[in-house]
């Protein structure tokens, strides 16, 4: 493949795996409280099943930068969507909670390996003056998965099965996969590393119980005893991942990279930052159907014109970087976000529609602004050698927020719920409502940990002037 060819077609390629995996991502929480009648759980339960994909991702992640230096990346790519593609069918039979916990997991494992491989390929074949917009096309065509997800989700529910919404993947698997064996380039490492098993145990470990402590406190009794022992040994085996990637050579997680001023602040200061986010596509469903007697096809609508935003920021992101650098957007932007949120708590059910709208319109632009400004300035000061190793920090941690904001946010819609029925639909509203104005605090602070950037950092990805820095 030529170099002209890979730029025209890659973008595609691995923007079609990320449509299937964000609209699978979306189309389920419509589905949430038709999948907890049909299963005979309550639907705050069934977090399990979106945390376990978020969780299976996280943990996943990190192997697949390995794997895609060992096996190249259209071997790991195709292999990734392939089984993503299998195990939608999985879910779409599943006959029991557990059972479509285990399929989900296994659907983030595939999903695992897609979305740091595609980066890297894009890192990889694109110089760092076009990178910012070569990633806001790939996201373009992807946000049709969030656009569609709400919408067809609901509407399979209210006219078909749940079952169904998973079945959807298959022949958008299929077309990828044609992709994939067509235009996806074929990057491997320079230089071969061996696989860092004790580091993946240990951090593989520490992430998934501290995840999965998150989430039990939501939903049993667990003594404080207990939650203490298994709080400090979740905390333990991350610090002991530390102290191990320090001693070895070829570790799992470069921690080095850290030391990247540019890198540290958009990595440490989007997973503060999603932290807050995390909880909302699981949330608002919730909200307009338990809190305003909403169907989930109209549900799905109010949820479309968050992903119609987060698609129009897409054409004009990289002129706002542009004009005012990352460190101003950065700020400006987290406290908006942080504002959207709470305004969530207004809503009730003789809210205008059109004011919920315009509230999904502000968190879609803003929310869009924030994800392309972290993304891309990750990789304003790494080099091409670590550009493996920065992807798959970037996309382990990324994921890693969004399934502990995605628990906390459940957490403190239970915590304000306390002991009342989730049948109460007042009483979940009120919660609802609590619970945004929490994450939405979180989310302000969060801009604080923008304040470390420079003016001018970022500007090899922005195409930022000095005299416009200044």
């Amino acid at each position: 493949m030529n170099t002209s060819s890979v730029k025209s077609y890659l973008p595609w390629v691995v923007a079609t795996a990320l449509f299937m995996e964000q609209l699978d991502s979306t189309i389920i929480n419509t589905a949430v409280p038709a999948m907890a009648a049909s299963l005979h759980v309550t639907p705050l339960s069934l977090k399990a099943v979106v945390t376990s994909y978020i969780l299976s991702l996280a943990v996943s992640i990190p192997v697949s930068g390995w794997m895609a230096d060992r096996f190249g990346t259209r071997r790991v790519f195709g292999i990734a969507v392939g089984i993503f593609t299998f195990s939608s069918v999985l879910c779409g039979l599943a006959i029991s909670a557990p059972m479509l916990v285990a399929t989900r997991i296994l659907q983030g494992i595939g999903a695992a390996m897609m979305m740091p491989v595609g980066r890297l390929a894009i890192i990889r074949t694109f110089p760092k003056s076009e990178l910012l917009m070569a990633m806001n096309f790939v996201i373009i065509p992807a946000l049709i998965g969030p656009l569609l997800g709400p919408t067809v989700g609901g509407l399979i529910v209210h006219w078909l099965s749940w079952r169904e919404i998973f079945f959807v993947n298959v022949p958008v698997g299929l077309v990828a996969l044609f992709l994939i064996h067509r235009h996806m380039p074929d990057y491997r490492g320079d230089t071969p590393r061996p696989l860092d098993l004790i580091g993946l145990v240990l951090f593989g470990s520490g992430t998934a119980l501290l995840s999965w402590l998150l989430e039990i406190f939501g939903e049993h009794t667990l003594d404080p005893t207990s939650g203490a022992v298994l709080l400090l040994l979740s905390i333990s085996l991350l610090a002991a991942y530390g102290w191990h990637a320090r001693q070895t050579t070829y570790p799992l997680l470069q921690l080095g990279l850290f030391r990247v001023r540019t890198f540290r602040v958009s990595v440490i200061g989007g997973f503060v930052t999603r932290l807050g986010i995390g909880g909302l596509p699981f949330l608002l469903p919730l909200l307009y159907q338990l809190g305003l007697g909403m169907p989930a096809w109209q549900s799905g609508l109010l949820m479309m014109p968050t992903a119609a935003a987060a698609m129009g920021m897409k054409f004009i992101s990289a002129r706002i970087l542009k004009r005012y650098g990352y460190r101003q957007v950065l700020i400006v932007n987290t406290l908006m976000i942080g504002m959207t949120i709470c305004l969530f708590a207004l809503v009730v059910p003789a809210t205008p529609i059109g004011f919920i709208v315009l509230l999904g319109l502000a968190q879609g632009f803003f929310n869009s602004l924030q994800f392309s400004s972290i993304n891309s300035m990750a990789y304003a000061d790494i080099e091409a050698p670590d550009s493996s190793m920065a992807s798959t920090i970037a996309s382990t941690l990324q994921q890693i927020s969004l399934s502990f904001g995605l628990a906390c946010g459940s957490l403190i819609t239970g915590w304000y719920l306390g002991d009342l029925p989730q049948t109460n639909h007042d009483a979940v509203t009120s919660a609802l409502h609590y619970a945004f104005v929490t994450l939405g605090g979180l989310t302000i602070l969060s801009s604080l940990s923008f304040w470390t950037l420079r003016s001018r950092d970022g500007e090899s990805v922005s195409g930022r002037s000095l005299s416009e820095a200044d």
